[in-house]
């Protein structure tokens, strides 16, 4: 048995302790000397990629032979790919989502192409149109694709993948287009001039394209039922409607009457067009406010013009204002449309700013936050920019290639594009919106054959964009080359065959 003595419990006391204190303080402390923590490295990633858009173009390199559809790439504005399509392509439209292209072509056939940067000639389709039929414009809503069909005065159904031909809506004379909103739609709206040949003398599209104002009859514009493909309404326009744009909440169609300088406005929602019977008291909303219902709105030209001629338009989400290109009056109209909480049109509604710009201006484009308008003025060969704020325009007019016919925009990234293109060039002029020289041309993209039609695949707020909607050339559309040209081309009697025809 060993015995220890009290000191020496006490100097093992004295060990234990300090045992302790050093545990601890190495516990503390870590290996080393310093307090080393663990951390988790984070990698730098740089800037964010740009979001995914395109710049789609149909060229036709003559009316007989094969077209070209050419992919853009919004961040690079390089051409990502190329890809034969049908003969002669008069026009060009895109899905609602951007996804899908169609044409219709010299022979008959429809095109189907996707949007993307791996088209080749092998991904193309066909679909083969009824044999009598006489398409003028397409549509193409989330699902399926509608055409306006100039025989039999009919609203033509296409589904499936290709797209197909399905059945067909008898509508009022003359189609010219099928619009209306997006995925989930109630229904949609065909528009019609109203009058055929020999009263009217319009199945070339002369009457409307030369002159609108003496149309004999006023237009129509037929509801039809989605689910039920039946025709729901019958509501009067304007002469001469040649295109419409719907609000992107759906509750109001805007429709351009070339022929009376109007805008006629239908109430989407009831089918009816957009005016009300008051009582003695007058209109009043449910908040108890007085309101006013448009059954139309007025546009006027530039001063020293007889008439506007509204011919398109883009209805700007950020702002609610539809803004029309006048054709014949030089101008455009920068339209109060914003509503109130109930739907019913608001205090301001109707109210209007007319902008004098460049000669004939084909169409119009707004940027998507609202601050800027762009037209292209086929007669100039220009493009004006008018500040949506202020309501004048900014500077000189930009020369373009050619005597444009269609300008686009699309501003899903900080800076925005604007596409200009012309049937008569085979050049798509991009136009900077921002950065250190913001509104000058950025660049020009050469493409094979003359332009047809640009779209692009993302509109961002702008709902008015109309990328699903084609612009055919007549029926009071705008041909190929102005006015002037035109006649001194092919002389005044010139048909719609001749107006479709690049020169």
């Amino acid at each position: 048995m060993t015995l220890f003595s009290k000191n020496a419990g006490q100097a093992r006391a004295r060990l234990v302790q300090t045992g302790v204190v050093f545990v601890a303080a190495a516990l503390v402390a870590g290996c080393g000397s310093t307090y080393r923590p663990v951390v988790t490295p984070i990698n730098t990633s740089g800037p964010p990629a740009q979001p995914t858009s395109y710049a789609v173009v149909v060229s036709a390199p003559s009316p007989t032979t094969a077209g070209i559809a050419t992919i853009v790439d919004y961040s690079g504005d390089t051409i990502l790919a190329e890809a034969n399509i049908g003969p002669g392509p008069s026009n060009l439209t895109l899905t609602q989502s951007g996804s899908l292209g169609y044409t219709l072509n010299s022979d008959g056939t429809l095109t189907n192409f996707g949007v993307s940067p791996s088209l080749q000639t092998k991904n193309v389709t066909y679909s083969t149109l009824p044999s009598t039929a006489v398409p003028l414009n397409l549509f193409s809503p989330a699902n399926g694709l509608w055409a306006a069909d100039l025989d039999g005065n009919l609203a033509d159904v296409f589904t499936g993948g290709p797209e197909s031909f399905e059945l067909s809506i008898p509508v009022a004379a003359t189609p010219v287009m099928v619009v209306g909103p997006g995925s989930g739609a109630q229904r949609y709206f065909s528009i019609s001039q109203g009058f055929d040949a020999p009263s009217g003398n319009n199945t070339n599209g002369v009457a409307c394209s030369i002159s609108p104002t003496t149309a004999p009859v006023n237009g129509e514009v037929d509801g039809i039922e989605v689910a039920s493909f039946t025709v729901s309404s019958h509501i009067p326009v304007g002469k001469c409607p040649v295109y419409a744009v719907q609000s992107a909440d759906n509750r109001r169609l805007f429709v351009m009457d070339r022929g009376d300088d109007t805008i006629a406005v239908i109430n989407s929602q009831n089918n009816t067009i957009d005016s009300c019977v008051c009582p003695p008291g007058g209109c009043l909303n449910q908040n108890g406010q007085a309101y006013t219902c448009h059954p139309s709105l007025p546009v006027s030209p530039a001063p020293g013009l007889a008439h506007a001629g509204p011919i398109y338009a883009e209805y700007n989400t950020a702002t609610s204002q539809l803004v029309v290109a006048n054709y014949d009056g030089n101008s455009i109209s920068v339209i109060d449309v914003s509503l109130d909480e109930y739907g019913n049109d608001s205090p301001t509604f109707g109210a209007t700013f007319t902008i004098p710009v460049g000669n004939n201006p084909a169409s119009v484009t707004v940027l998507a936050d609202g601050s800027r308008a762009y037209t292209a003025n086929q007669t100039d060969g220009t493009v004006s920019i008018v500040d949506l704020s202020s309501h004048t325009v900014e500077k000189a007019a930009l020369p373009v290639i050619g005597h444009p016919r269609t300008v686009v925009s699309t501003q899903n990234s900080q800076f925005g594009k604007v596409y200009v293109a012309s049937p008569d060039s085979p050049y798509l002029t991009i136009i900077q919106t921002g950065g250190t020289a913001p509104d000058t041309v950025d660049t020009t993209i050469l493409v094979e054959g003359n332009i047809v039609d640009v779209r692009v695949t993302s509109q961002t707020a702008t709902a008015g964009n109309n990328a699903n909607v084609t612009r055919n050339p007549g029926h009071g559309q705008p041909c190929n080359l102005p006015p002037g040209l035109m006649a001194s081309t092919y002389g005044p009697n010139y048909t719609l065959a001749k107006c479709q025809t690049l020169p």
